[in-house]
């Protein structure tokens, strides 16, 4: 059984590439954009949060390419998912009330023409100090999205 789980979880960081740069942390995966989604959804509530909002950014950039002028499909498909906790925020708005600006929290899903059979989902980065608490939550919400631990 020890064997079987080493190897799964071996399966899962193989299909898992990490990437961190320009204040942005991303995760890259074979799963599909639905599969990751759920995930999401699910490793959200598994915290106790509630999902405030779902941002459709993918399908308003492809329905509005052509009233800008542009013919560029820049994902095929991108979703980003905000939310909050109650708890989390007040530690870091007691530090600095001006914390107040990173409120929500948000955590996109993409898949991109160029690699259609990869789906991204990262967030951004956060000042040092107290906001890290943020990220180490993005952070274990998203690799609890598509099963890395």
């Amino acid at each position: 059984m020890r064997a079987l789980s080493l190897g799964l979880a071996a399966t899962c960081l193989a299909a898992t590439q990490a990437f961190a740069a320009d204040g942005i942390i991303s995760y890259t995966t074979d799963q599909s954009f639905d599969d990751v989604v759920f995930g999401l959804e699910n490793a959200i509530l598994d915290e106790g949060l509630v999902i405030d909002h779902v941002s459709h950014t993918g399908d308003m950039l492809e329905r509005t390419k052509g009233d800008v002028g542009s013919d560029i499909t820049l994902f095929k498909q991108a979703d980003i998912y905000s939310f909050c906790s109650a708890k989390i925020s007040r530690e870091v708005m007691e530090a600095d009330p001006m914390n107040v600006v990173f409120c929500p929290y948000d955590i996109f899903v993409t898949v991109t023409p160029d690699t259609p059979d990869e789906t991204m989902i990262g967030f951004r980065t956060y000042p040092d100090g107290a906001m890290k608490k943020v990220e180490a939550l993005l952070d274990r919400i998203a690799k609890a999205a598509i099963g890395v631990e």
